[in-house]
C-alpha cells in the first residue's frame, strides 16, 4: 500500500529514529504525556514518530458542510499531502506484570486524534466535560521478542492508517469495534491479519483542558476472532481473549501465535455459541463491493441499475472495510417524513451482487440479525449505495408486506419475511466455506422476484 511503502522510507526497518517528544507547550499534549510518565517514569525520552508533514487540516472556511464529526457540527478538511495523520507515536518498554502473567512487551501511544493545541487549527475548541478531538488516542501492546532491544516501527503504521481513516470518515473507534484487515498486521505470513478494539488496560479516561480523552487498544486477532465478533458481538469475544493464553488481561498481541483462543480453548468457543444463540450479532453493518439491479415482473428491460463506478476500482484497492459495532438503526437517523410517495421509489424486483467477502456474511446478516428482528447495512465502496435488509418487526422503515423493495435516494431496503429468512438461512450456510464455492453463485427466489449472485473480487 502506498502509506505502507511512505511510512518504510522514513522510517527503515531496523533503523528507528530516536525523536524527544516536544517540550509541553500545549495544554492537550501536556495532559497526555503527563499520564505517560505516571507509568513510565524512567521513559521520559521514549522512541518517537513524528509527522513532518500533516496529513490533512481543516479548511478556514466555516461553513455546515462535508465531513461529519462526532458531537460537533460538521466541517472540511484539506489534504495537505502528508502520509501520517498523527502528530506523535510514542513506544514504550513495558515490563509486563508477572502476578497476572503478562510477559514483557512494546506499548505504542498515539498523540493526535485528541486535541492537542486547543487553538483550533485541527478540532472545534471544547472544554472538560466534551470529547476532546474525536475524544481517544489509539494504544498498541506487542509482545517483545527475547534480546529485542528497539521496538518495531510497523505497529505506527497500523495506527496511521486508523486514524487516516478516523479523519476522512469523521467516525470514532470504540472498545468492542472491529476491522477487517485482510493482511498479516506485520507484512509477514502469520494468521494476526484482523483488528478488534479493546480498552486500554493501564490508561484511563481522562480530562484535558480540550475535553475527555479515551484510549482505545488495537488488538490483532486471527480470521476467526473476527468471524465470532462479526457473528456474536465484538464486546464479548473481547472480554474472553482475556482469558486466553496469548492475549491475557491486558490484550497484547502476539505476531507469532499459531492458534485462535477458540482452537487453544474449547471453553472459549463453546461460550461464543452460546452467546451467538442466545444474543445472535450486535454488527449491524459492514463497508463491501456490492450493487443492485431493478428487474420486472415482465421480464423487461431494467428500469433503474445502482451500479459500481468501474472508474474508482484503483482508488478504493486498498480500502479497509471498518465493521461498527451497533450505533443507532439507520431508521432512526433519517427524517420522519420518509413515508412522502415523492421521495421514494417501489421496485417489482431486485437483483442483487455481492463480492464474496461481502457475501460471506449474508449468514451473519440473515441468521444473526434478521432472524433476531434486526437489520443489517451493506454500505457500498464502489459507490454511494446502501443496501439495507430489514426484518419486519423493525420499526420506521419505509418497506412493507405489499412493497418489500424500497429505494430512496441511494439507500435501498429489502423487507424479508420470516418465512423467507429461514429458506435464506438454510440456502446460505454454503457461505461458511467460501472456499469451496464455485463462483459466481446464484441465489434464486422466483415467486418474491428476488436474485442474489456471489462474485469473486
Amino acid at each position: 500500500m502506498r502509506e505502507c511503502e511512505e511510512f518504510t522510507r522514513s522510517f527503515p526497518p531496523g533503523q528507528p529514529v530516536q525523536a524527544p517528544l516536544p517540550p509541553p507547550r500545549a495544554p492537550g499534549l501536556d495532559a497526555l504525556y503527563s499520564l505517560c510518565r505516571q507509568i513510565y517514569p524512567e521513559q521520559i525520552n521514549p522512541l518517537t514518530v513524528t509527522a513532518i508533514v500533516k496529513y490533512c487540516a481543516p479548511t478556514p472556511v466555516a461553513t455546515d458542510e462535508l465531513v461529519s464529526l462526532p458531537g460537533s457540527r460538521k466541517r472540511s478538511m484539506t489534504l495537505l499531502g502528508g502520509p501520517d495523520a498523527l502528530d506523535y507515536i510514542s513506544m514504550y518498554a513495558n515490563p509486563g506484570c508477572s502476578e497476572l502473567g503478562v510477559p514483557p512487551h512494546w506499548h505504542y501511544v498515539s498523540l493526535g486524534l485528541s486535541d492537542l493545541h486547543g487553538d483550533g487549527r485541527l478540532h472545534p475548541k471544547r472544554g472538560p466535560g466534551r470529547p476532546s478531538g474525536f475524544g481517544f488516542e489509539l494504544t498498541f501492546r506487542l509482545v517483545r521478542e527475547r534480546g529485542e532491544m528497539t521496538p518495531p516501527t510497523w505497529p505506527a503504521n497500523v495506527m496511521q492508517q486508523l486514524a487516516k481513516y478516523v479523519f476522512n470518515s469523521g467516525n470514532t473507534l470504540m472498545p468492542g469495534d472491529h476491522v477487517s484487515w485482510h493482511a498479516p498486521l506485520d507484512g509477514g505470513n502469520g494468521r494476526i491479519t484482523q483488528i478488534l478494539m479493546g480498552q486500554d488496560s493501564q490508561l484511563p479516561t481522562i480530562s484535558t483542558p480540550h475535553g475527555d480523552v479515551s484510549f482505545v487498544q488495537i488488538v490483532g486477532v486471527t480470521s476467526e476472532e473476527l468471524q465470532a465478533a462479526q457473528h456474536w458481538n465484538g464486546p464479548g469475544v473481547v472480554n474472553l481473549l482475556k482469558s486466553a493464553r496469548d492475549c491475557g488481561p491486558w490484550l497484547l498481541t502476539n505476531m507469532r501465535r499459531l492458534h485462535s483462543a477458540m482452537e487453544d480453548d474449547p471453553s472459549i468457543a463453546e461460550k461464543i455459541q452460546c452467546g451467538i444463540e442466545r444474543d445472535g450479532s450486535n454488527t449491524s453493518g459492514v463497508s463491501a463491493k456490492c450493487w443492485w439491479v431493478q428487474i420486472t415482473n415482465d421480464k423487461s428491460a431494467e428500469r433503474y441499475r445502482e451500479r459500481r463506478n468501474d472508474s474508482d476500482d484503483d482508488e478504493e484497492e486498498d480500502v479497509k472495510p471498518i465493521v461498527k459495532t451497533e450505533r443507532l438503526s439507520p431508521c432512526e437517523q433519517q427524517d420522519a417524513n420518509v413515508s412522502n410517495e415523492n421521495c421514494i421509489r417501489v421496485l417489482s424486483g431486485l437483483h442483487l451482487t455481492f463480492n464474496l467477502e461481502a457475501g460471506s456474511l449474508l449468514p451473519l446478516a440473515i441468521k444473526g440479525r434478521v432472524m433476531h428482528g434486526r437489520h443489517f447495512t451493506f454500505k457500498s465502496i464502489l459507490s454511494h449505495t446502501a443496501i439495507t435488509i430489514v426484518a419486519p418487526s423493525v420499526t420506521g422503515t419505509f418497506v412493507s408486506k405489499d412493497r418489500p423493495y424500497v429505494v430512496q435516494g441511494p439507500w435501498l431496503q429489502v423487507l424479508l419475511s420470516e418465512e423467507l429468512s429461514e429458506r435464506m438461512a438454510e440456502e446460505f450456510q454454503i457461505l461458511n466455506t467460501p472456499d469451496k464455492i464455485q463462483l459466481p453463485k446464484t441465489f434464486s427466489w422466483p415467486e418474491h422476484n428476488l436474485v442474489i449472485t456471489i462474485i469473486n473480487d
